[in-house]
């Protein structure tokens, strides 16, 4: 699912804030259901941005979106980003494909804390590990 791949340091900034827009847009929302949203798409973007700093690159197939957040827990070494990325990963796909989901005042809060916290420890690995970024 994955090849090898060598990411120059700009292609590399542009995932990371690209990442770091939706997770602003996420931040600014009054919404619930765009602040959710939004977070799994910076988490996504983000898990991108950590692949490509380790010359990784997904490959666009059916389950893709399972890979990174894995690869992204592995390389960070925390089990809970497997856990709570595939946790939303799946309420983000019971809302696209079944009918719809509401997603709470503390959810979306709660989220939004948890990419933030994700999002400093990917500062803090791009930090330690300063090959390409």
């Amino acid at each position: 699912m994955f090849e090898r791949f060598v990411f120059t340091k700009n292609q590399i900034s542009k995932y990371h804030s690209s990442a770091l827009r939706d997770f602003k847009i996420a931040k600014n929302s009054l919404e619930n259901e765009v602040r959710f949203r939004f977070c799994y798409d910076a988490l996504l973007k983000l898990s991108i941005t950590v692949c490509a700093k380790n010359n990784l690159r997904i490959k666009s197939r059916q389950g893709h979106h399972i890979k990174l957040i894995e690869k992204m827990a592995e390389i960070l070494k925390d089990k809970d980003i497997n856990i709570i990325g595939q946790e939303m990963r799946a309420k983000r796909n019971w809302d696209l494909y079944g009918g719809g989901i509401l997603i709470s005042e503390k959810e979306a809060k709660d989220y939004l804390q948890w990419t933030e916290n994700i999002f400093k420890e990917a500062d803090k690995y791009f930090n330690t590990h300063s090959r390409l970024f």
